[in-house]
This record gives C-alpha cells, structure tokens and sequence, in this order.
C-alpha cells in the first residue's frame, strides 16, 4: 500500500471508519493474516489463548487459504486458537454442502492443529425450540473464553455483518433471524434454486460483535463499493448495519481498489484536497457532473464547474467551454463500429489500431455463453468485417445445467437411437442411472462424473451451435476445459500450472493481434476472475519468454452477465442496430439451457437475454445523455495493459 504524502491527510476526510486500500484481494488477505497470525504468536508467548470471531463466504476464502499455507510453510501453530463462527443457515445439515460447518472445515479447520474442542459454530440442527437456549449459551461460551479478541467480517450488498439484517439494533445479541430476500438472492448461486435457500438463520448480534476487542471487515470487488462508501462516509444507521462499526474503539476495514471505488477519495478526489487534473480524471468528474445536473457535455457552464465543487479545474484548465470540448471528444473517441480497427484509414484518437487487417482475434469465455451475452454484437461484428476470429471456451460450464434438462436430453439421446435403428441398452442404462441418482441426491452430493460429462457436453453442444450462428469455421472453435473448474461443485480450485500451460498453448496456436476476455470480477461465482487471471498470466509468461507476436497483441476486458463498465471508464463502445440487438437475442436463445430457471444464477432474476439487453440500452442512453448520438444498444470494452 503507497504512503500517504503530507498533503494527502485529507484524502481520507470523508471516512468515519480508518480503510486500508490495497490492489487485489490477494494483498488485502495477506495483511489480514499477518494480523491474526501476530495476535496468535503474541498471545502464544504469553501463554494465552487467542480467541478469533470468524466469518464465512467469499470473502474470507483468500485469507484463510493463505493462513493454511502459514500453518505449513511458517510454522504457524494454532493449539493456543479458539474460534467462534458469525452464523450458520437455520435449518441445514452440518455436512451439507452449503452449511458453514462443512465450510470452516474444508477451508481452514482441516488443514491446520486447532482443537476441535476450541471450534465453536453455529447448529443448524438443532430443533427449533432449543434456540433460544443454544444462543444463550453461545454468548456465555464467548465470555467465558475471555471475549473475542480479533472479529473477522464480511459485508452484505445491503450492508449485513454476520446475518443481522438492515433494521437489526446495535443492542442484538445470538438469535434466529429471517434472511432478507436480497440475501437470500445473493446467495442462491450456492444452491441449485432460490427455493432451496434456508428464510433463516442463526447470528451472533451486533451487541456480540461490538463487544470484540478488535474488528477487521473485509470487501472485495466493485459489487461491494456502494455498501462500503455507506457504511464508511454516512451516519451509522441500523438501515446499513456495518455502518454501526462506526461506534467501536478499534475497528479497520480492508479493501481492494474495486471495492473502494465509491469513496469520496477516489470518485471525487477533488473534494479531498489538491487533485491532479489528468485527462482521466478530467473525464470521470466532467461526466458525472453531467450525469447529476442531467445536461449534455457541451451544455455545462462555468456556474456548473463551481457548484459541483470543481473550481479548481476552471483555474487549472480555463473556461468551462474548452474542458467541455475536451471530455466530449473523448467521449466521442470511444465510439466506433470497427472494433478490429478501420481498415485503409488513419484515425488517430480511434480505440484500434488500423493494421494489420484482417486481425487474428480470440474470445476468451470463461463459462460456454459469456460471449454471446457479453460482447455477441461485438463478435458479430468481427466475424462480419473479415477477421480471424477465434472462441476459446475456458470452462465446461456443466454445474449450470438441472438435472431435469440433463435427464430431458438423454431421453432424447434414448429415442435417437430408436429411430436409428441403434441397440439403446446402453443409452437406456445410462438414463435409468442418472434417474435413480437424481432422485436420491442428497445436499452435500456432488453429480458423478457421468452426469457432469453429460451436462459439459450440453453446454459443449449449444457453444458449438453459436459459432455456427455467428458464421465460426469448428476449427475456430475452442474447449479448454480448464481444470480448476472441474470440482463438481460451486467451490472452484484456485488457478494452477494447467490451467495457465493450456491456455499458454492455445494463444501461441493462434498468435493474436487481439484479445478479449471477461474482466467482470463481481461475478458471485469467482469464475471469471480465475479466468482473467490465467490469461493474464500466460500472457505475462509468453512476453517474457520472448515471443515476438505478441508484442502486437492488445488485450480488451469485456464486462459479464452482472454489470457494466463506469461510462468514464470505456475505451471503445460499440454500437448496435434494433436489427444487431436481435440478432444478438437469438444467440442467447441458443443457450437452451441456461433459459428460465438456471443453478446458481445470483441474486438477479431477469434472464441473461433481458440482463444483456438492458445493459447495453443503458450504456447507449448515458451516452446520448451526455449529448453524443442515440443508439439502440451499446457494447463497452476497456483496455487492459499487461
């Protein structure tokens, strides 16, 4: 993390809460651990015990996984450890797939020495009546231990620590609580459908939180800045639990960049102090200002520039006129419907380069129909205008297929060979299998490795279907099949040596002039961001290894299923006819399916088509709203400089 300059003491003015920044969630993790681990070895020397409030989700997945690798390469010892869990869904199996318990265990608690006797969660079993009772004795187990001496947390969308929901008292104590809908949403991508999450949970309070010696929330990703700025820069209000933490003596909240994308200090640097007037930051404080008064660029006045609070800028830059033109231009710039580059043209300020044409270009899609969905007009588009265009599909995507369209299509596969004339014995067998299996999985069941075969191929079957749609040679068609993905489960490995040799393989096979790949690091599933990361990396190890190729090869970041691009952050948007927007609609549709309802989908209802559809009507509207041409749809794109 860079130290903080003399002058920079206002920068965190706004914040009522201390916020540590850091780069990735990698770097935020690491100081997390090193934290618990010197409270551990203090508490050791002084022959105490160290009590630890722990959390679950995404969030902590990092810390912990880099507390187990202290454990074995640093000797971190945690015997002298006693753990007490935030909450646990109510009710559920301890060894389910998606309880807490099971969770703590394959995440930490099996990897390192801590007692079992010193592990303290939440019972999920527990018969109803005997909560009140089971939650009482929490609390006193927790006081008894001395108190907690390090809280982890995470944070909620709508601003939850633990399961205390918006309304929940900063007096609450350990109790049954009903689960938010939006919680409930936002975690359905654990269960198979929303049905099946738990409507209750058990939670440690935030009275019980309070109490902790210390507290150290944690957030990653751009989906968590608005709850962080809310909770860090608002008055502390039972509407925004976290925002409580605002009355503890010793509470920190670690970040990464994403996460802390809304606090004043980064979307308004210029009201924490000097500012540095670069053309990006021209840009983002001009549009937003735009955005906010509802007036086109060229629109704004000097008036405007003072009370949006960038009086500054007019004294650095001059008359509002000339940063107007300044920040239209580049807006402007961004807008192209070449995206390989305008061939036989000079176009300076255009996203792309020119030459060479055609481009050899590769889609990177980390599951078999981000890229239809996020960039399909796009794709369209290079395929249209002559270039070499390549899809490499990252994962097998099978854990988003049901099991009743599993089952549909080897009906179908059974009475294919009927019709053939093909003996069905083992087609029938395989059916009568994959029924029975189905009809007595059990939660903490994975599919057999059949069944995520049969489910791969689906996805494998429908990705095939809308190359040939776009106009894709099968040569151009690639399965990658990644290994990290293949658990069977919603739980991912992290990203390995083959996952970054295959892809590694296949870019120096194509030796493109331009890349694309998914840069939607909210995705509630962390797929995406394992996917960025090995292409990154094989693009990090190939230029270091020297080959020449790809020293002309630009690497552009699409967005996912789940959101957009900031406008001032697009570098090159491409546009869409009503006619391009439908076509792209029927590619989705390919994707049979992932129609209606799909596993694991997120906290989002509206199906991927509608998602796609609205998103790039949305960016196409903030354009003309800043005062450039009115299209139907837009996709956006940023460069990434490896």
């Amino acid at each position: 993390m860079s130290k903080k300059t003399a002058q920079a003491d206002l920068t965190d003015s706004f914040e009522k809460i201390p916020v540590r920044v850091y780069p990735d969630l990698k770097e935020g993790s690491k100081f997390v651990a090193q934290q618990i681990a010197d409270l551990i070895r203090d508490k050791q020397k002084k022959k105490q015990k160290c009590v630890l409030g722990l959390a679950t989700g995404s969030t902590p997945k990092t810390l912990y996984a880099e507390l187990v690798r202290m454990h074995r390469e640093e000797k971190l010892s945690f015997k002298n450890v006693v753990t007490f869990n935030l909450d646990e869904y109510y009710p559920i199996d301890n060894d389910a797939l998606q309880s807490y318990n099971r969770f703590m265990r394959s995440h930490l608690f099996d990897h390192v020495d801590i007692n079992p006797k010193n592990i303290h969660i939440p019972n999920g079993e527990i018969p109803k009546e005997a909560i009140k009772k089971h939650c009482l004795h929490y609390e006193k187990m927790i006081e008894d231990a001395g108190g907690i001496d390090l809280q982890i947390l995470g944070i909620g969308n709508n601003g939850h620590i633990g399961f205390n929901e918006p309304g929940s008292g900063i007096y609450s104590r350990t109790r049954l609580i009903t689960l938010d809908n939006s919680t409930r949403l936002a975690n359905a991508y654990e269960f198979p459908n929303i049905s099946q999450v738990p409507r209750l949970a058990i939670t440690m309070g935030i009275a019980s939180i309070l109490k902790s010696k210390k507290i150290i929330l944690m957030a990653w990703g751009s989906g968590k800045a608005n709850v962080i700025q809310k909770a860090v820069e608002h008055d502390d209000s039972e509407h925004v639990p976290a925002s409580l933490l605002q009355n503890h003596d010793d509470v920190t909240f670690v970040v990464d960049e994403a996460a802390a994308a809304d606090l004043t200090r980064n979307k308004s640097p210029w009201l924490t102090g000097d500012c540095e007037w670069t053309p990006k930051i021209i840009k983002k404080a001009v549009v937003n200002m735009a955005l906010k008064l509802k007036k086109p660029v060229l629109s704004l006045t000097n008036g405007d520039y003072n009370e949006y609070g960038l009086s500054d800028l007019l004294v650095e830059k001059g008359d509002a006129y000339e940063i107007n033109l300044q920040v239209y231009y580049m807006l402007r710039d961004s807008i192209t419907g070449w995206p390989g580059g305008k061939p036989n043209a000079v176009i300076p300020a255009h996203p792309e380069r020119s030459e060479p044409y055609p481009k050899r270009v590769i889609i990177f899609s980390p599951h078999p129909d981000d890229d239809i969905i996020s960039m399909g007009g796009t794709f369209q588009r290079l395929h249209d205008q002559g270039h070499d265009v390549h899809v490499g599909y990252q994962t097998s995507g099978n854990i988003a297929v049901t099991d009743e369209f599993a089952t549909r299509f080897l009906d179908f596969a059974v009475g294919f060979e009927e019709i053939a004339g093909i003996d069905t014995t083992k087609s029938e067998k395989i059916l009568a299998d994959t029924r029975k299996f189905v009809a007595s999985k059990k939660s903490n069941q994975v599919d057999t490795p059949r069944l995520r075969a049969i489910k791969g191929l689906i996805r494998r079957s429908e990705a095939k279907a809308t190359c040939r749609y776009v106009g894709l040679k099968d040569d151009n068609i690639h399965f990658m099949n990644l290994p990290f993905y293949e658990t069977g489960t919603i739980e991912k490995n992290p990203m390995g040596e083959k996952d970054v040799k295959i892809t590694m393989e296949l870019l120096r096979k194509i030796k493109p002039q331009q890349v694309y790949c998914a840069g939607d690091f909210a995705d509630p599933h962390g797929t995406h961001i394992v996917c960025f990361n090995v292409v990154l990396e094989a693009l990090k190890r190939i230029k270091h290894a020297g080959d020449e190729w790809i020293n002309d090869c630009w690497l552009w970041l699409y967005k996912g299923a789940w959101q957009e691009w900031n406008i001032e952050e697009i570098e090159m948007a491409i546009p869409m006819s009503p006619d391009q927007v439908m076509k792209k609609r029927f590619g989705i549709f390919i994707h049979q399916s992932q129609k209606d309802s799909v596993p694991f989908q997120g906290s989002d209802s509206r199906e991927f088509w509608q998602r796609a559809e609205e998103r790039n009507a949305n960016t196409a509207a903030l354009y003309a709203d800043l005062g450039l041409t009115h299209y139907a749809a837009m996709e956006a794109f940023v460069r990434w400089h490896y």
